[in-house]
């Protein structure tokens, strides 16, 4: 598991940590761990042109005293200079190790042609240290040429702790930011590294020890990996039966929209669930059964639907596809009047946001698994671009105002749940997104809450089976969402190989 901390929990143990060494060292520490990262990127040290982008902030002194160290192994080390100070000590370890230093003016473009923009035309690696975990909003003025002058260049960038122009505590972008293709970050990982759009602006994430673990709370956010999602799965064992392995109750799909109950239950069939219990209208039950004999289907009657909902389920999968007129408001009601766990998607969600009590005064288990506009539905006065551009803080606000576990789609998937770390799930990709990939995440987490998870557990391992899938199938081509369930067993496979 990787952990990420809030920039003000990241202040506090870094002065605890300082209070206890030599002036100086934890700063050593960090820029030796990012000279150390700057050296592999590069194809050799020895001869290599590196430009450092040095703004006013603790990220500049570790920069330049990485720079002092890339230096002193023969590479030509120039620093711009745009802050309105300098870290002085790491400045004078710069030129005494060989390095130069060029002053940026202040003006809000740097012009081409300039010594600057030619420095960072002509370099084999560019080091970010223009802003710190202190900064807030987009770049501005010459440091947002500066950015954009690297993003125009050749050469690799290196980000010190974190690419500058992104909220460190949200990943949120608000203006220009400068686009890393390798992030050394320093203690611990921040959130915004795990969460887009900043995830997107930090390219490989490297860490770097500098001791601070010992001084670490509880972290904000989690980063799952694959030893992770590995031991939380469940495991069939000896006297394992299709009862003991769940039993899975799915209102999903209408006439209208057959296909989502086809691809939730392709989902939970390929999740490992002992036993899928589908219920819905004659035509739709016909098209499950054809394409998944193994489902045991209850036919609905138009006149009374909700007497033949099926009994003696461990788990309920609610909502992809099957409406929101007065029979499915119903039907909501009284699957979550029972204590069996339930996730509601689609257009489960889009009905309990006209009924928000049906959750929040709910003591069993529930799991809310909206993309963004269905997210926005449940919180008052918000927009679906306010939920992308602040994914983690949205998914966190909604999970306590319905006392539940949220997991939101997207770019990045975040699961919340009150009292406990978010996590952000490394696996996503653009692969996923088409129609009918969230029914099959739907069944697929469905079946691990069937099979005993808890609904933050089972939206994590889900999420995380969900994007290595599509990374599989079709190699990495594109894909639909039938191929997406095709490739599930191949990424729980893939996933104890490893």
């Amino acid at each position: 598991m990787r952990y990420a901390h809030a920039v003000e929990t990241v202040r506090k143990a870094e002065g605890e940590l300082m209070a206890r060494l030599p002036d100086g060292a934890l700063m050593q520490r960090a820029a030796t761990g990012l000279a150390g990262v700057c050296a592999r990127v590069l194809p050799r040290v020895y001869g290599s042109r590196v430009v450092l982008l040095i703004g006013s902030g603790d990220n500049g002194g570790d920069a330049l005293y990485a720079g002092s160290q890339l230096a002193r192994r023969g590479a030509a080390v120039r620093a711009l200079l745009v802050g309105s100070r300098v870290h002085e000590a790491g400045l004078a370890a710069l030129r005494a190790a060989g390095g130069r230093a060029v002053d940026v003016p202040r003006s809000a473009e740097i012009p081409a042609g300039s010594a600057a923009s030619m420095e960072v035309a002509a370099a084999d690696l560019i080091v970010d240290g223009l802003v710190g975990i202190g900064g807030s909003g987009g770049l501005r003025g010459p440091h947002a040429s500066l950015a954009i002058l690297a993003g125009a260049a050749e050469a690799p960038v290196v980000a010190v702790d974190l690419p500058s122009g992104i909220d460190v505590d949200t990943g949120a972008v608000e203006g220009t930011a400068v686009r890393a293709d390798v992030t050394a970050t320093f203690g611990t990982h921040k959130p915004g590294l795990f969460v887009n759009p900043g995830a997107a602006h930090a390219g490989v994430v490297e860490f770097v020890d500098i001791g601070l673990a010992g001084e670490l709370p509880t972290a904000r956010l989690e980063c799952p990996q694959a030893g992770d999602i590995d031991a939380l799965l469940p495991r069939p064992e000896p006297e394992s039966t299709k009862y003991r392995r769940g039993v899975l109750g799915m209102a999903v799909g209408s006439d209208r929209f057959r296909g989502a109950a086809v691809l939730a239950a392709g989902g939970a069939l390929r999740g490992g669930v002992g036993m899928v219990r589908y219920a819905g209208r004659e035509a739709v039950a016909t098209e499950v059964v054809r394409r998944w004999p193994e489902v045991v289907v209850s036919v609905l009657d138009p006149g009374d639907p909700l007497a033949g909902l099926p009994e003696g389920v461990n788990a309920w999968v609610v909502g992809p596809g099957r409406g929101v007129d007065g029979a499915a408001a119903a039907e909501l009601e009284s699957i979550l009047a029972t204590s069996a766990p339930v996730l509601l998607d689609a257009d489960a969600v889009t009905l309990l946001g006209q009924r928000p009590r049906l959750v929040r005064d709910r003591a069993a288990p529930t799991l809310l698994t909206p993309h963004a506009g269905e997210l926005a539905r449940l919180l008052p006065d918000t927009s679906p671009r306010e939920v992308e551009a602040r994914r983690l803080e949205h998914a966190t606000r909604a999970a306590e105002e319905y006392r539940c576990v949220v997991l939101l789609k997207g770019s990045t998937t975040v699961i919340a749940e009150p009292g406990r770390p978010a996590a952000a799930d490394p696996t996503g990709t653009s692969l996923l997104a088409t129609a009918g990939t969230g029914d099959v995440l739907s069944g697929l987490v469905g079946s691990l809450l069937s099979g005993g998870l808890a609904p933050r557990e089972a939206a994590m391992c889900g999420a995380y089976l969900h994007g290595l899938a599509a990374r599989l199938a079709h190699d990495g081509g594109p894909i639909g969402a039938s191929d997406l369930i095709d490739a599930l067993p191949a990424a729980i496979r893939a996933l104890r190989a490893e």
